[in-house]
């Protein structure tokens, strides 16, 4: 199995340095979209012409993702499908986040990017508000769930969501998650923190919810305050991905290490989008594959529910690598 998904993960390279070309000519443009079959990347670093502090330790980060359904979702930035994620940098902190729309609303005429998609976009703007404290991530979740309920007009649904910051002062990395998104470090070929998914029950993660009137007491809805919470300091060249379940359900962790691995220390855009390209692609490509025993496969198996092949799905890659 390890030698097929090995010759896949090459294959899957190999594809992106030809496919993905004018795409990775473009990515140290900081941004912009561009599609193969779905995938849109952006690239950012955040350094001195961001305003950065050089002296301090900061992220060299890209995005790459796809829609699930590729014919239902037109691109729109900050969004794959019912995903989310924003990124942001300030002189004190670089801050990354992703969140998944819950998809069981649609069959309720609600749209389940619309609740991911707000919180995001609120966790970008507070990012860059006076009181915004670079070592309380849950912060920024409890501030855009509470302006979301807050709206005139109810954005209604639920989301998982994961939000990191990198204190530049301090060299520490504050996480929070709600749910099944979530994200890895990786130091010297190996992992050195990651999150822990939070379940109900299987297939069913913790998650902020707005149901509609008459629903509430059938709706699963989880405070931001009951994030998993972790404190980590970080050093030169390590790498973080933060990604949202399309990913962990579909790639097994050591592959997914030895992906991350090549790029430690990288500082170069284009190297790390191509990297976050291949990730995605191989989430995508595992995801439809009917006979692939996949994370989310073998889970259900524990779960005593008899389950082969990928888990099609949305899928966001947010890849960054610490400089300093």
């Amino acid at each position: 199995m390890h030698s097929s998904l090995n010759w896949t993960s090459r294959l899957i390279s190999r594809a992106l340095r030809s496919s993905f070309s004018t795409l990775l000519e473009t990515a140290t443009g900081g941004g912009g979209a561009a599609a193969a079959k779905g995938a849109v990347k952006s690239g950012s670093a955040s350094g001195p012409e961001c305003g950065a502090n050089p002296s301090k330790p900061r992220f060299v980060s890209v995005v790459c993702g796809f829609a699930k359904d590729n014919l239902r979702h037109k691109y729109r930035p900050g969004k794959y499908g019912e995903d989310s994620w924003f990124k942001a940098s300030t002189e004190q902190a670089d801050v990354m986040g992703v969140a998944d729309g819950v998809g069981g609303w649609r069959s309720y005429g609600i749209d389940p990017g619309e609740f991911s998609s707000f919180l995001m976009r609120t966790c970008e703007r507070l990012v860059h508000c006076s009181h915004f404290n670079p070592q309380r991530p849950v912060n920024l979740l409890a501030y855009s769930y509470c302006e979301l309920m807050e709206q005139k007009k109810p954005i209604l649904g639920s989301s998982t969501a994961c939000v990191l910051i990198l204190n530049r002062e301090t060299s520490t990395v504050h996480t929070a998650n709600i749910g099944d998104s979530g994200f890895i470090v990786v130091r010297q070929g190996q992992v050195v923190h990651k999150s822990e998914e939070q379940q109900h029950y299987f297939n069913t993660p913790f998650q902020l919810s707005l149901p509609p009137p008459g629903h509430g007491p059938n709706v699963l809805s989880d405070s931001p305050e009951s994030a998993d919470t972790m404190s980590f300091p970080v050093k030169d060249g390590d790498v973080i991905l933060i990604a949202t379940d399309g990913v962990f359900d579909n790639v097994p962790e050591d592959l997914m290490l030895q992906v991350l691995s090549e790029v430690e220390g990288e500082r170069d855009p284009v190297k790390l989008q191509m990297t976050a390209n291949s990730l995605a692609l191989m989430a995508r490509t595992l995801s439809l594959n009917s006979e692939f025993l996949s994370p989310f496969a073998l889970s259900a198996r524990r779960n005593n529910i008899q389950a082969r092949g990928g888990k099609p799905d949305d899928i966001t890659v947010v890849l960054a690598t610490v400089a300093m």
